[in-house]
């Protein structure tokens, strides 16, 4: 090996001229715990309380949502006075 590469396993083992303390046999090693865990711990109760910016979109979603439900019931209520008048139109002729 030449100088510089034991330099630099050197560096890797030691940093600032201190080694890290190695694990005894006795010592379970400690589990990693997710990184991700730890990123999500914060927003624990967030999902409910949303900035006051949000409120315009939330007003729109309810009018798109609300004009979607009225347009089914109304094409639901068409499609039922088709059908009984329909009906009726039969039993008058065949009855």
């Amino acid at each position: 090996m030449t100088q510089e590469t034991q330099e630099i396993e050197v560096e890797v083992v030691e940093i600032d001229g201190v080694s890290p303390p190695k694990p005894t046999q006795n010592e379970p090693t400690p589990e990693p715990r997710p990184q991700d865990w730890k990123d999500w711990r914060h927003w624990q109760g967030r999902a409910r309380q949303l900035p006051n910016l949000w409120w315009p979109i939330w007003l729109i979603l309810g009018i798109i949502a609300l004009t979607l439900l009225l347009t089914v019931g109304v094409v639901v209520g068409v499609i039922v006075l088709i059908i009984r008048t329909i009906s009726r139109i039969f039993k008058a002729l065949l009855g």
